[in-house]
C-alpha cells in the first residue's frame, strides 16, 4: 500500500469521510474556502482592537493562533467542519463599548473574556448549552438556516459597496459601474458560472479568478513580498485585570458577551447543520456538546493570547458548500491559518470583493430549508418569517433568534396551543426578555 493510500486510510477512519460521502480532497478544498472567505477577520480584527488601544501586530498573531487552536480543536475533537476565529460583533463590543464608552482598559475587557470562556465551559459540561439548542422549535431551526443566508449575502454586498447607506434610506445601492463593486458583481456571475457547469470547487476557484482580475483594476492589491515573520504578542498575552470583577459594570458585559456569542453560536451550528442536512435522526446537531465545548475553550485560549471572544463564523457555510462534512475541513482550515501567520502579505489579495462572490452563493445555498417549513400555520410560519427577516436586518443571528423563539411561545399561549412549548423554550423566552432588559 502507497503511503498516500495508507494515509488517506486513516483520514477515512478517523474522520468518517466515506460514511459522510465525503473524501481528502473535498474536505482540504472545502477547508480552503472557508479560510478565504473568513481571512478577512485578520486584517479587521487588528483593526478594530487596536481603537481599544491594544498593539494591531499584536492583535494579528493572537488572532491567527487562537483561529488555528480552536479551529483544531472543532476539527480533531467534535469533527465537525465549522473554523473558528474571534467573532464580529463581538469584537466591537470589547473596543468601542468596554474600552471606549465605558472607559476600562483593555485589560479588564480581555478579563471578561476569559471569565466568559470559564462560564461556557461549565455551563456545557453541565448540557445547558445543549438543552438551550434542542429548545429551538424545529420550524425556527430551518428558518435561522434562511436567515443567515441573507445575512452572508448582505455582508459580501456590503464589504464589496454593492449596497451602500442611503442618504434616506437604510440601504441603497452603490455605484456598481467600477471599483470593488463591480468586481464583486463580475466575481458573482463568475461563480454562478461555474456553479451551473458542477465545477469542483467553484466557490474556491471563483475566488480566485476575481482575485486575478481585479489586479489589473487596481482593486485587488499586488503582494510586494510573500513571506513576514509574525509580530510578538507579549504586549497582550496574558494581560489581565483583576480588579473591578465584581462590580455591575463587569455583571452587564458578562451577561452581554455571554448572550451575544452564544446565540450566534447556537445559530450558526444549527443553520448550517440544517441545510447541510447533517442533522440526525432525531433533529439534532451531532457532537453538539463537543462543538460548543470547543468553541467555549477557544474564547478562553483567546483571551489568554489577547484577542476578543473567539466563536464559530457563519462562513463556514461556505466550506458546507463545497462538500465539507466532517472536522477534516476544519483541520485544513487551521493550516491555512497558521501559514497566515508568516505569509500575510499574500493572504491581502483576499479582500471583500473577492469573497463577495462566495458570501452571495452561500447565502442562496442556505435559502434551501425554507422548502420545509410549516407556512400553512400561522403560529409557525410568523415566528420562522421574523427570525428569517431579522437576521439581516438586526444584522444579527441571536436578535434573529430572539424575535422567532418570543413570538413563538406568545403565539402559542394565545392561540390555545400550550402543549406546543416545552418548559426549556419558556426559560430560554424568559432569558431573552431579560436581555432586552438589561
Amino acid at each position: 500500500m502507497k503511503k498516500s493510500d495508507k494515509a488517506n486510510k486513516i483520514l477515512d477512519n478517523y474522520f468518517g469521510l466515506t460514511k459522510n460521502g465525503t473524501n481528502v480532497k473535498t474536505e482540504m478544498l472545502a477547508g480552503l474556502t472557508t479560510f478565504m472567505t473568513m481571512a478577512y477577520i485578520l486584517i479587521v480584527n487588528p483593526a478594530i482592537l487596536s481603537a481599544a488601544r491594544m498593539d494591531s501586530g499584536a492583535v494579528f498573531t493572537a488572532t491567527a493562533i487562537s483561529a488555528v487552536i480552536s479551529t483544531l480543536i472543532m476539527g480533531l475533537y467534535a469533527k465537525l467542519p465549522f473554523a473558528q476565529a474571534p467573532g464580529m460583533g463581538l469584537n466591537a463590543f470589547f473596543a468601542f463599548t468596554i474600552v471606549v464608552t465605558m472607559g476600562y482598559s483593555f485589560k479588564f475587557a480581555l478579563t471578561a473574556v476569559f471569565l466568559e470562556g470559564i462560564i461556557f465551559i461549565l455551563l456545557t459540561l453541565f448540557n445547558i448549552r445543549e438543552a438551550i439548542v434542542d429548545s429551538i422549535p424545529s420550524n425556527i431551526k430551518k428558518a435561522i438556516s434562511v436567515g443567515i443566508g441573507l445575512l452572508i449575502a448582505l455582508i459580501g454586498l456590503e464589504g464589496a459597496g454593492v449596497v451602500v447607506q442611503g442618504s434616506g434610506t437604510l440601504l441603497t445601492l452603490g455605484d456598481i459601474t467600477k471599483g470593488p463593486a463591480l468586481l464583486a458583481i463580475v466575481g458573482i456571475i463568475i461563480t454562478g458560472i461555474l456553479m451551473a457547469m458542477n465545477v469542483k470547487g467553484a466557490l474556491f476557484f471563483g475566488m480566485i479568478a476575481t482575485a486575478i482580475i481585479g489586479m489589473p483594476m487596481g482593486i485587488t492589491p499586488m503582494p510586494q513580498r510573500l513571506m513576514s515573520m509574525p509580530p510578538s504578542i507579549d504586549s497582550v498575552f496574558m494581560k489581565f485585570e483583576w480588579n473591578n470583577i465584581f462590580s455591575l459594570d463587569m455583571l452587564v458585559v458578562l451577561f452581554t458577551l455571554l448572550f451575544m456569542d452564544m446565540f450566534d453560536t447556537i445559530g450558526t451550528l444549527v443553520g448550517v447543520t440544517t441545510k447541510a442536512k447533517m442533522l440526525d435522526e432525531n433533529g439534532k446537531v451531532p457532537n453538539i456538546k463537543k462543538a460548543l465545548l470547543s468553541d467555549a475553550i477557544g474564547t478562553t485560549v483567546g483571551a489568554c493570547l489577547g484577542t476578543s471572544t473567539v466563536s464559530t463564523f457563519v462562513e463556514s457555510a461556505a466550506g458546507v458548500a463545497e462538500g465539507g462534512r466532517t472536522g477534516l475541513t476544519a483541520v485544513s482550515t487551521a493550516i491555512m491559518f497558521a501559514l497566515a501567520l508568516f505569509f500575510a502579505p499574500v493572504f491581502g489579495i483576499i479582500t471583500p470583493a473577492v469573497t463577495a462572490s462566495a458570501l452571495v452563493l452561500v447565502g442562496l445555498f442556505m435559502l434551501e430549508p425554507i422548502k420545509e417549513i410549516d407556512l400553512t400555520d400561522w403560529t409557525e410560519a410568523l415566528p420562522a418569517f421574523l427570525t428569517i427577516i431579522m437576521m439581516p436586518l438586526s444584522y444579527s443571528i441571536s436578535d434573529g433568534i430572539v424575535f422567532g423563539v418570543v413570538s413563538y411561545i406568545l403565539l402559542k399561549l394565545f392561540t390555545g396551543k400550550r402543549k406546543d412549548i416545552s418548559i426549556t423554550t419558556v426559560i430560554l423566552g424568559l432569558v431573552f426578555i431579560l436581555k432586552f432588559i438589561i
